[in-house]
């Protein structure tokens, strides 16, 4: 009887010995220990034997599968080793090879110049605030003083939608001086914010698209006087545009969201586009003290609280900053375009001296 367990044991471990991959491994181990393997078969003919003779040559069995376990694990360890040192070696990378250069991404003109002006204003303590792109009437223009006969409630200049019976007419935001509103109904002052985002006004040429971002400014607060506004402004444009000694006028205007309003112009020369050379003006943004009607339709008092606001166009910023010429390059999708403006990825807004 031990003759054949011998054999088994032989014939088991050379072809182990033979067996190359993992496919010819695992038909040993089913050969040998599967359900239907030669050592099982011979397990199953012990019920046959009587007590002393099962007793003897279980023992026998039982010590052959333990020890042909070892072997078919060990070997299959081996086999899964020399694989991965042959996969290793077919995929190893040469890394003494030249690097073939790929052209990298930039950050898009208007992501630059939002995360610039992001990052002055935050330096002033000014926090981000948002609001949905979709408006109500009353959000975008009632809530903000703006008169039922004032051009820019008409269907040639904004974009209205449909809206439910009893809803209210809704619009594509027109600026982002909504978000000022929520933000007044929706916190007690102190209030320091600045609203980036997109706005759309059906217009379309040169120096208008339809969709642009705009970034518009709030604060409210206890004795907030045009003295805070200026200073604020000046700061801003001075380091936004890298020049220290940059020449900045407020010139009176009309908005009717805030009163006193003013226009904000920069020192440039109309002749080279230099900003803060010659003795030309370009004008930059709007600004103003928050009407009083503004903070009552907000539920706060004007006798107790001021506030100021200002708006800026991004796009413009961004073209007065970087000698773009056409508003209409920023949407075209033009590769070329965006690797001569773009700005690389991995270097941060920066603020420069000033704040």
């Amino acid at each position: 009887m031990s003759d054949d367990v011998d054999t088994l044991r032989t014939e088991c471990l050379a072809a182990l010995a033979e067996a190359q991959d993992q496919r010819g491994w695992d038909a040993i181990r089913v050969a040998f220990l599967g359900k239907s393997g030669r050592l099982t078969g011979l397990l199953k003919q012990l019920g046959r034997m009587d007590a002393e003779e099962r007793k003897t040559r279980g023992a026998q069995l039982n010590r052959l599968r333990d020890e042909l376990t070892r072997a078919i694990e060990e070997r299959g360890r081996e086999i899964e080793a020399a694989a991965l040192d042959a996969r290793l070696i077919a995929e190893r990378v040469d890394v003494t090879l030249p690097v073939v250069e790929t052209p990298r991404g930039g950050i898009h003109p208007v992501s630059q110049a939002v995360e610039e002006i992001t990052a002055i204003f935050g330096a002033m303590g000014f926090t981000v605030a948002e609001g949905p792109d979709i408006e109500t009437d009353w959000h975008n223009f009632s809530a903000l003083n703006t008169p039922e006969h004032h051009s820019a409630r008409t269907d040639h200049d904004t974009f209205y939608l449909p809206s439910k019976e009893g809803e209210g007419a809704r619009v594509l935001r027109t600026q982002t001086s909504g978000v000022q509103i929520r933000t007044m109904l929706g916190q007690e002052p102190p209030i320091r914010i600045i609203a980036p985002g997109r706005t759309y006004r059906a217009d379309h040429d040169a120096t208008h698209s339809p969709m642009f971002h705009q970034c518009e400014g709030l604060v409210v607060d206890r004795g907030i006087t045009l003295g805070h506004l200026k200073g604020t402004l000046i700061e801003f444009l001075r380091v936004f545009f890298g020049k220290p000694e940059l020449p900045v006028r407020f010139r009176a205007s009309y908005f009717p969201f805030t009163e006193p309003s003013m226009e904000v112009d920069i020192g440039w020369s109309r002749k080279t586009g230099e900003i803060g050379g010659g003795d030309d003006w370009l004008e930059v943004l709007g600004s103003g003290m928050v009407h009083p009607r503004v903070l009552a339709n907000c539920g706060l008092d004007p006798k107790e609280w001021q506030g100021f606001a200002f708006g800026m166009g991004i796009e413009r910023l961004s073209m007065l900053k970087n000698g773009i010429p056409d508003l209409r390059s920023f949407y075209e999708s033009d590769v070329r375009w965006l690797r001569h403006y773009g700005t690389d990825p991995l270097a941060p807004a920066l603020l420069h001296e000033g704040v």
